[in-house]
């Protein structure tokens, strides 16, 4: 069952089922990463062709030295991408070769049971929340005229209104006069977000301050 489907040489047959199987695990990976994620057309587009592709790569030079040189050529192909994509679509993508070199070399079988796992996984582990943010952490920035020592300035608001508190970046703005401070915090009770503001309004001489989202620059990869 887990044997290759391809001997000597590739028969019509073998060619023909390679390419179904790849294009049909493929449009699985492509519709498992549409699965509650933002995604463009001509991503999941190319996801869905890629197996079939890499297939056809390795067939070409299926029982050659060429292989080991093909697979390295294939997995350069991630540079397809004009920008830095984050971890799930480089997953993604990695899938989908790995399936195409699966199918390309005949083992049809192994290809399909990797890609029911993976796919099962990738929806469960999304479903479940797996790695996902504490809702209550947040980014926090805020501006403090250049002449105020901010060194423990917030300690004991962030005490009373926080669970953890860590200061990642400080920079200066405004020609120098103002000092950015940018903080991760974990919120005690989201419901007094507006009264913790409030309170830092009142140490930082009312300038800007920003509560959002935490943004992670590691899931680019």
């Amino acid at each position: 069952m887990f044997d290759t489907i391809i001997e000597n040489s590739v028969s019509v047959s073998s060619f023909f089922v390679c390419t179904l199987v790849s294009l049909f695990l493929g449009a699985g990976i492509a519709l498992s990463y549409m699965f509650r994620s933002h995604y463009s057309k001509s991503f999941v587009v190319t996801l869905a062709l890629l197996p079939a592709i890499v297939q056809m790569i390795i067939m070409m030079v299926n029982g050659n030295i060429g292989v080991g040189v093909a697979v390295a050529g294939a997995f350069n192909l991630v540079r397809f991408r004009s920008v830095p994509g984050n971890a799930r679509e480089i997953g993604s993508v990695f899938l989908s070769m790995a399936v195409g070199l699966a199918t390309g070399m005949g083992f049809i079988w192994v290809a399909a049971v990797f890609t029911a796992v993976m796919v099962v996984f990738t929806c469960f582990y999304n479903l479940v929340g797996f790695g996902k943010a504490k809702s209550a952490d947040r980014e926090l920035k805020i501006t403090i005229p250049e002449n105020i020592d901010y060194t423990n300035l917030f300690d004991d608001v962030f005490k009373e209104y926080t669970s953890f508190s860590e200061l990642v970046r400080v920079r200066t703005v405004n020609m120098g006069s103002l000092f950015q401070l940018v903080y991760r915090v974990r919120l005690r009770d989201v419901n007094k977000t507006k009264e913790f503001l409030d309170t830092l309004r009142c140490r930082n001489g009312n300038l800007d301050i920003a509560c959002t989202l935490p943004s992670y620059g590691k899931e680019e990869l």
